[in-house]
């Protein structure tokens, strides 16, 4: 294969998310009702939380971040996807790439760190009750999201300057509809070792860490919840845990049949499909979830509402 001059890399080509012009409109339409779902859903969580301070609680303030978190997520790949569509122009620069990539790898890692916290913040609400206030202080929840942060900040960075150091083919082009570290890895000419190595170093302790705080995690609360002597302690108990363990089946769900597309089938275009869905389907689904099954967020939301009009 032909190698491009390393100073200067031409634009990437993104998969193109249909082949049929009278499809184009369609889907247009569709994600870009998806993206605002996920925007004005996550929005109402943060602007509940906010307002209430019955939701002034360690659960929920791991809540609001996540919000935020999944907000940033999907406006990381969903209007560039949606610029893709409506200009029929797959293309998307060097620079354009590597900072869809630093914000993916930050923002999608960080949802599993949050996760996690969210899952040790159940297991001590649950198994330590009476040190529950103790322990989940509001020091140690801002250092927990901004540990979280910093770190996945320097990975992500440490991907990028690694990216930085590849030369490229000819053949630019992306088999997601975004710009993700393994496709462009997978493009370049020249020896990738080290990127492999960062790679799955990354993906063992951001992926393989917060699954076992996880699993845990709900390991101790199962524990915990079975020697309670009564149904109703066992049901109080299960029902704060509920949204949570919805809201983590989906995003880990969605994660393994991603794996699982990529490493069973040789279609590029299903695997672009779910890795698209992996990033949107989670975050806008992750409000319905949360007011849904959360009596204290259903009763925020609606002072949310019934408070508007009267600011207006």
């Amino acid at each position: 294969m032909e190698q491009r001059n390393k100073t200067r890399v031409p634009d990437f080509l993104l998969m193109e998310v249909t082949e049929d012009p009278e499809l184009c409109s369609l889907l247009f339409s569709l994600f870009l009702s998806m993206y605002l779902v996920t925007v004005l859903g996550n929005l109402l969580i943060i602007l509940a939380v906010s307002s209430d301070s019955q939701l002034h609680t360690p659960m929920y303030f791991f809540l609001f971040n996540m919000s935020i978190n999944d907000i940033c997520l999907s406006t990381t790949t969903i209007p560039k996807m949606l610029l893709n569509i409506q200009t029929q122009n797959q293309s998307i620069t060097y620079t354009s790439c590597l900072t869809q990539i630093f914000f993916v790898l930050v923002f999608a890692s960080l949802e599993s760190c949050l996760l996690a916290v969210m899952a040790y913040d159940r297991y001590v609400a649950v198994c330590h009750p009476l040190r529950y206030t103790l322990i989940m202080n509001s020091h140690l929840c801002g250092l927990l999201i901004l540990l979280s942060l910093f770190i996945l900040i320097v990975d992500a960075l440490l991907h990028s300057l690694m990216l930085l150091q590849l030369t490229f083919c000819t053949d630019l082009e992306i088999s997601l509809f975004f710009c993700e570290v393994v496709q462009v890895i997978k493009l370049a000419c020249s020896n990738t070792l080290i990127n492999n190595i960062l790679k799955y170093l990354a993906t063992s302790i951001f992926g393989g860490i917060p699954v076992c705080g996880i699993i845990f995690s709900y390991t101790q609360i199962m524990s915990s919840v079975l020697r309670m002597p009564s149904v109703g302690s066992k049901y109080k108990a299960f029902s704060t845990c509920g949204s949570h363990l919805s809201v983590v089946s989906l995003f880990f769900g969605t994660g393994f049949g991603v794996y699982i597309s990529s490493a069973l089938t040789n279609s590029s275009r299903n695997t672009a499909v779910l890795s698209m869905m992996y990033t949107v389907v989670p975050q806008m689904m992750n409000p319905f979830i949360y007011s849904l099954r959360n009596r204290n967020m259903k009763g925020a939301l609606r002072k949310l509402i019934i408070r508007t009009p009267s600011l207006l």
